[in-house]
């Protein structure tokens, strides 16, 4: 769950019951979520991906996977 604006809070518990959404979220969650919209995010710059120009379904799991061991080769050379 995205946290919510600080302004939205109040306004949400002058509202009480009539609120809307609870105030609170849970930071685990929200972290393992933001690490999967970040690595989708990345994908998605290889325009072949995001576009979804490819006719078979393997040509773009084979567009995935390289794109995904180039990714965790450059984090390698980063950590050196």
């Amino acid at each position: 769950m995205i946290p919510e604006p600080r302004d939205q809070r109040g306004h949400r518990k002058r509202r009480g019951s009539r609120g809307g959404r609870p105030v609170s979220y849970d930071p685990v969650d929200y972290k393992q979520r933001n690490v999967i919209e970040r690595g989708f995010c990345r994908l998605k710059q290889w325009r072949g991906l995001s576009t979804r120009y490819d006719k078979l379904a393997i040509v773009y799991r084979a567009a995935v996977v390289l794109n995904a061991v180039i990714a965790w080769l450059r984090h390698l050379q980063d950590t050196l």
